[in-house]
């Protein structure tokens, strides 16, 4: 293991080092600010999932649906820069998304996961998935699965193309580039949406993994409306996480590909510099967020049965919020997960910001055990 952690989150590193023993980490990396200031700085394993060259400060991971929480700071802020309004129909500023019965569709039912487009009648491939136009043009066409606003379901990968769009439309700029200009930049993380090749030496190769530990408990303990739906074909849950398909996350032709719900690659340091960067002051720049951006990241819009994940979910505005599917450091707290590993969350009230990433991902979909693991130990380091 190698890195920091300041006095009194010596649990973190004990945590960390248990993920490697007992739960099947291969190389991963966690960072913990607090009030601005660099608290966690840990990273252990190997950069490559099945390799032996050592995971280094800066290796970088694609993080899945972690990504969504630095898209949806993108929308958040052009609504507080007054470019945006929440309760303004999509089609206001993208007149073809209200086709299908879509034209009261509101922007916050899209960030709150309420829009009723999860899936897409005709999945797209990686090219078409990567082409901002083609993406923005099937989910434009796609009816709803429920009335937009009455329910809510999560949106695996739609979420990248209703949101790139909105930015492209209300500044003119592809949403990549207007998230390293105001946000990665600014708070000096390593994140690309879209990773260019000069980077490229930073990433590792991912795999699924999985203890025996946990095979076995996954048998004893199944939980048949969450397997039925992922094994139906024809169930919103399949069909939502089966709207890309073929989708290899160690080719670079889709780590290129710039979609704001899934392919945002970082390092745990980049995660957690944006989350501490929306809070507070880091390195003497104000807080991206004011105070009452914060409110609208983290006041609940959905909760209960999610439509699609199958389980209880709760969403404020573009953010997963505490609760059993993605219980983060307190009900305070706001972030989103990626499937099967990564997390990256602020907390306001302690003023925490949390980042973890991985090269091995698990079957878990939202409350992976290893990031769950630190969130506690962080927990017992602030009591």
């Amino acid at each position: 293991m190698n890195g920091t952690v300041a006095d009194g989150f010596e649990p973190v590193r004990d945590a960390f080092a248990r993920n490697f023993t007992a739960l099947g980490d291969r190389g991963a990396a966690v960072t913990v600010y607090r009030h601005g200031r660099k608290v966690v700085d840990l990273w252990s394993g190997t950069r490559d999932v099945d390799g032996t060259d050592p995971w280094q400060r800066g290796t970088a991971q694609i993080v899945r649906s972690a990504t969504k929480g630095v898209a949806a700071a993108a929308l958040l802020l052009l609504h507080q820069r007054g470019a945006l309004d929440l309760d303004a129909p999509v089609g206001a500023y993208w007149p073809q998304y209200k086709a299908a019965g879509k034209e009261r569709t509101l922007v916050r039912h899209l960030l709150s996961h309420r829009a009723g487009v999860p899936v897409l009648d005709r999945p797209l491939g990686v090219a078409e998935a990567a082409d901002p136009d083609a993406g923005a043009a099937a989910v434009a066409a796609q009816a709803p699965a429920w009335t937009p606003g009455e329910d809510h379901g999560y949106h695996p990968h739609t979420f990248s193309w209703t949101v790139g769009e909105l930015v492209r439309r209300i500044t003119g700029r592809p949403a990549a580039e207007w998230i390293a200009t105001h946000i990665a930049g600014p708070a000096g993380a390593d994140f690309w949406l879209g990773l260019p090749p000069g980077e490229a030496w930073r990433v590792g190769r991912t795999a699924m993994v999985e203890t025996a530990t946990e095979a076995g408990a996954l048998r004893s303990r199944p939980k048949p409306a969450i397997a039925e739906a992922y094994a139906d074909p024809g169930s919103l849950t399949r069909r939502a996480f089966g709207a890309i398909v073929d989708a290899d996350e160690n080719d670079p032709v889709y780590r290129a590909a710039a979609l704001p719900g899934s392919t945002g690659v970082a390092t745990s340091d980049g995660l957690a510099r944006i989350y501490a960067s929306l809070i507070g002051e880091l390195d003497g720049k104000q807080a991206l967020f004011t105070p009452a951006t914060v409110e609208l990241a983290r006041g609940e819009q959905s909760s209960g049965r999610d439509r699609v994940l199958v389980v209880n979910s709760r969403f404020g505005l573009g953010y997963m919020l505490h609760g059993p599917a993605s219980p983060f450091l307190a009900p305070t707290s706001f972030g989103h997960p990626g499937r099967g590993g990564p997390l990256a969350f602020a907390d306001p009230e302690t003023g925490i910001a949390f980042g973890y990433v991985t090269n091995g991902f698990r079957r878990t979909v939202t409350a992976d055990p290893r990031p769950q693991a630190l969130v506690r130990a962080v927990r017992e380091s602030l009591a």
